[in-house]
């Protein structure tokens, strides 16, 4: 049964990588569900978020961030983002607080032009701008396409998000509420829990592997008792080098990894975690198709 003037709709989110998708949709749902990272192309699949009000329901479709792709896992990002543009009410795309339209704007500007639906301009990070400096990148993509809104925030801070969403919430259009109130997004846990542990993997790294690993919960089961899960997961590299690196002198590195990442996963499932984690090689993973398919990075 559909609420009377109660609203409901799918809003995709693009962008560049690393302006700030994920921090933005981890704040709106008050849960750390998209993985965050300081590196590029750390989103890799579409992933739905649920926000719900007394009035509407809002369906965010997380996108990997748009860029040119180098091999299989690159294609199987790009095709997600052009995927998630179509079927939708809502566009939103984020930028930074760069000042230019750069090559990568460009076309993202470009793929605008063919998309008749409402689209919402997100200028993040206006903690590191002045009003003035707001202003002028405002007035800049004005020029450049018919955007219903435009809206500064900073997702870090949380600040202006509020105005986002009633943005959002006067561009959809009347509907049901197509998931239960209290569910925040349709990925299963056992995907979460291995992103989470790819997050803390890539912040203990630092640039050593950037992207060539992945990981795979390969076991999680709750004990009789009910008061602690068992998790296993495995992290995959590419290089027979680089699995020492993760593992670190007397498995420093690979203990930080499991501490950080079980203390999420604790928050996450809200019930005690025993995490097990192991490494292992798969040369070259991502140039290989049936590979990238196993590490889950299909439809």
């Amino acid at each position: 049964m559909i609420k009377l003037n109660f609203k409901s709709g799918f809003i995709t989110i693009i962008g560049r990588p690393n302006v700030g998708k994920s921090t933005l949709l981890n704040h709106i749902i008050g849960e750390k569900i998209s993985i965050i990272s300081d590196k590029p192309q750390t989103t890799r699949n579409k992933i739905q978020f649920i926000h719900t009000t007394e009035n509407s329901q809002m369906i965010f479709v997380d996108t990997p961030g748009i860029h040119k792709p180098k091999n299989k896992l690159g294609e199987f990002m790009n095709k997600e983002v052009s995927l998630a543009l179509a079927d939708m009410d809502v566009l939103v795309w984020v930028i930074d607080d760069s000042m230019e339209i750069g090559p990568g704007d460009s076309k993202i500007l470009q793929r605008l032009e063919g998309i008749n639906i409402p689209k919402i301009l997100v200028i993040n990070k206006i903690d590191k701008l002045s009003n003035e400096n707001i202003s002028k990148l405002v007035d800049k993509f004005k020029k450049r396409h018919d955007f219903k809104f435009i809206v500064p925030i900073s997702a870090q801070r949380g600040r202006n998000v509020d105005t986002l969403l009633e943005s959002i919430e006067s561009l959809l259009p009347e509907g049901p509420k197509y998931y239960p109130e209290d569910m925040i997004t349709d990925q299963q846990e056992r995907i979460i829990v291995a992103e989470i542990v790819r997050e803390k993997t890539l912040k203990y790294l630092d640039q050593e592997i950037p992207h060539g690993i992945a990981v795979e919960t390969t076991m999680m089961k709750e004990r009789k008792d009910k008061d602690i899960i068992d998790i296993h997961s495995t992290i995959y590299c590419e290089k027979d080098s680089h699995k020492g690196i993760i593992i670190g002198k007397d498995g420093r590195k690979l203990k930080g990894i499991g501490k950080s990442a079980r203390e999420d996963i604790e928050r996450f499932l809200d019930i005690k975690v025993n995490l097990q984690l192991w490494v292992k090689v798969n040369k070259n993973w991502r140039e290989k198709e049936n590979l990238v398919k196993r590490m889950g990075y299909k439809r």
